[in-house]
């Protein structure tokens, strides 16, 4: 539907009789608190159900509407109290058998990554999902279940707990997988599993997603990952569909260690990043030393539309996010366009010999 800007909905209700708009406003002040920054968010929200109301949807659409803003505004409510907490989300087969090498891999997983104080995320189901949320136990599990008419049911740590979420539709439920997470794991799987790790790369290649690490985890002499690799590098690149950089976004590894040193590694140093306008901001645990930065001006200038890249702290356009003044921040204007290249820039700020002595 394409979008109706705020007039045209309140000349059609003032010529009823009704000024729609200003009862918008009167409910919007009395629902959200005054000194909130989103109330003119929650009014758009507002104006966009009252649109669909005065034009009088289908019902299947009203439904999806209603739907999706239930299972939304749930889930944001109960992951609050998740919210400082980094979690991985981990995709794998729901049909991998207790016993078997990968159920083993994942239950190992669950149990490193808990170590780390890192959530696990799965779709609460069986298989390599079952055996990472048993190694992590309940209170490191999150688990975001499907109704479906069969392999819905929620494993044994999760079921019946604040700790599981259960969606309607797929989209919303991957939605969050992503949203949520602060690395992604992906073990051999189904077309579930290979339709989640195209879509994470593809969020993230086109910085529709923030860049977190992706790691493809298989058993030591497995070749589930290197063959989808292999395809990707005989067919993807060598036909230009992708760049060489793009690679870059995952790592393959084959032991559970090895993935969970991986995700470490990635937030050695960086912590997070945001757009501020047109600058792109990288938060950093340790400022960089000068050589460093010298280094970056130089090998990373092509992801620099204009300018280079600054050292800086938190400016006054951030106090939205107080708890975070403290770290040190590298700011440029990114082209926006090549984050496996990004990858790389953040592996270098990653590396302890980069930092300032006295960080």
């Amino acid at each position: 539907m394409p979008f109706e800007p705020d007039d045209y909905l309140a000349r059609h209700f003032q010529a009823s009789g009704i000024d729609l708009k200003d009862k918008i406003d009167e409910l919007t002040t009395l629902a959200v608190p005054p000194a909130s920054p989103n109330l003119p968010l929650y009014r758009e929200m507002l104006m966009t159900v009252a649109r669909m109301a005065q034009a009088d949807r289908n019902r299947w659409d009203a439904k999806i509407m209603l739907q999706t803003l239930r299972e939304m505004e749930d889930a944001f409510s109960r992951l609050e109290q998740f919210k400082r907490r980094r979690k991985v989300t981990v995709f794998g087969s729901a049909r991998t058998l207790p016993g078997h090498p990968l159920y083993n891999m994942a239950l190992e997983l669950g149990a490193a990554l808990a170590r780390y104080d890192l959530m696990v995320i799965t779709g609460a189901g069986g298989g390599i999902m079952a055996a990472a949320h048993e190694g992590a136990g309940r209170d490191n599990s999150l688990g975001f279940n499907i109704t479906l008419p069969f392999e819905q049911g929620a494993n044994a740590t999760v079921e019946g707990s604040n700790n599981l979420l259960t969606f309607h539709f797929f989209f919303l439920r991957k939605l969050f997988f992503v949203k949520e997470a602060d690395a992604l794991v992906l073990c051999p799987g189904g077309f579930g599993t290979l339709d989640e790790a195209l879509e994470v790369l593809t969020l993230i290649q086109t910085g529709k997603s923030p860049l977190v690490p992706i790691v493809l985890l298989d058993q030591p002499d497995g070749h589930y990952w290197e063959g989808a690799l292999q395809f990707m590098r005989e067919h993807l690149l060598e036909h230009h569909y992708i760049m060489p950089s793009d690679l870059h976004l995952m790592r393959l590894v084959h032991s559970a260690e090895e993935a969970v040193q991986e995700i470490s590694r990635f937030y050695r140093n960086y912590h997070s990043s945001r757009w501020l306008k047109d600058k792109y901001v990288i938060r950093m645990n340790h400022p960089l030393n000068e050589a460093a930065l010298l280094t970056l001006d130089k090998e990373f200038r092509d992801l620099c539309i204009s300018g280079d890249f600054q050292q800086q702290p938190m400016c006054a356009s951030e106090s939205d996010e107080p708890e975070f003044c403290h770290l040190i921040r590298l700011a440029f204007v990114f082209n926006a366009r090549d984050h496996g290249r990004l990858r790389e820039l953040l592996d270098f700020i990653n590396l302890p010999q980069n930092w300032a002595q006295n960080a």
